[in-house]
């Protein structure tokens, strides 16, 4: 089955309201193709500028994070509503910086999921093993427990992120053989959780340092389906090489 590509560009703590501005600005104003989908996920203070400026756009608008409650005395979150009110459609969950400096679970990312799909919104479900879980086999383990908690969300509205931890910003990557292992495992996880149709319909996004250099070589692989981007979505001709690749990968060239 063919799935439309999807580039996502997760800004971390980078890019406030008028930077953000300049580079959507930026990035509109290249000649992209019409596909992959692309996404960009400003941090939160960013997100109202950015929602005005992709406006009647193709770009699509995704949040970093979000609550599981509605509202309540939960100090520096947001509630998925509050996002769906800025015309946000997407959010993250779970990513590993999330998981590794802010002591979130498989339980707290699948809560947060399941609450952004009832507002409406697509969960994009970050998972991925450390390099001490690689280096002692553990890999398909971890991704196995990680997945697993993903078994009530709604298919329809998810999109899987696999992040090798141990390739974030580091200077490592995987292999394609690697990444495509990985995907086709979790793929394989997600037929059994959901059904074999929902599972060909799921993207699974690469998120290990994808940058211009190794973009045709993993985004070319039969199981991923684009990628979630970080440093290299901070600049505007990288992020647009990027996705050139993947329309270039999706056309078989």
């Amino acid at each position: 089955m063919a799935r439309t590509p999807l580039i996502a560009g997760n800004w971390k703590m980078n890019k406030g309201p008028e930077e953000s501005v300049a580079f959507l600005e930026a990035l509109l104003s290249q000649e992209l193709p019409e596909a992959p989908d692309v996404l960009v996920c400003p941090p939160y203070i960013s997100l109202p500028a950015s929602a005005m400026i992709l406006t009647g756009s193709s770009v699509l608008l995704g949040a970093q994070s979000v609550h599981w409650e509605e509202s309540g005395a939960f100090t520096g979150e947001i509630a998925a509503s509050m996002l769906t009110e800025l015309g946000v459609e997407w959010a993250i969950v779970g990513h590993s910086e999330r998981r590794a400096l802010f002591g979130e679970s498989d339980a707290s990312t699948s809560q947060r999921a399941a609450a952004a799909q009832a507002a409406g919104l697509v969960a994009v479900y970050c998972l991925g093993e450390t390099l001490e879980q690689r280096e002692q086999g553990q890999t398909m383990q971890v991704l196995e427990q990680q997945v697993s908690a993903a078994r009530d969300l709604n298919p329809t509205r998810l999109v899987v992120a696999y992040e090798p931890v141990w390739a974030i910003g580091t200077g490592l990557n995987a292999t394609p053989d690697q990444a495509q292992e990985a995907h086709a495992f979790l793929r394989q996880r997600l037929a059994t959780l959901f059904s074999d149709e929902a599972a060909a319909k799921i993207r699974i996004l690469y998120g290990g340092s994808l940058k211009p250099s190794n973009a045709h070589d993993l985004l070319r692989l039969s199981d991923v389906d684009g990628g979630l981007i970080g440093g290299a979505s901070l600049d505007v001709q990288s992020f647009s090489d990027i996705i050139r690749a993947a329309a270039d990968c999706a056309a078989g060239a």
